[in-house]
């Protein structure tokens, strides 16, 4: 059941509905505010909606960094248990 957890980001307060436990909630909060933090320490003048556009722009690339580092670890995993089961099918067949 979704309950209201309530975090803050950037000094505003907001209520999330999550099914998530709250402290996952808040980890995900702190996150998004440290990635917001981040952008507003490193330029000038931006306003609240362009640094969230850079925020998520930046939490997209670390996702689909971490995609592809997972596609390239399944298809490593997959490639050596395919030479692990031609070693043991040469050596019992």
């Amino acid at each position: 059941m979704q309950r209201p957890v309530r975090v803050k980001i950037l000094d505003r307060e907001y209520l999330i509905k999550s099914n998530e436990e709250d402290e996952y909630v808040q980890n995900i909060a702190k996150f998004v505010n440290d990635k917001f933090r981040t952008i507003t320490e490193n330029t000038e003048g931006l306003s609240e909606r362009r640094t969230a556009i850079l925020a998520a722009f930046d939490i997209a690339s670390d996702y689909f960094q971490l995609l592809k580092e997972h596609d390239d670890l399944t298809k490593d995993i997959q490639q050596r248990a395919r030479s692990l089961n031609f070693q043991i099918d040469s050596v019992t067949g």
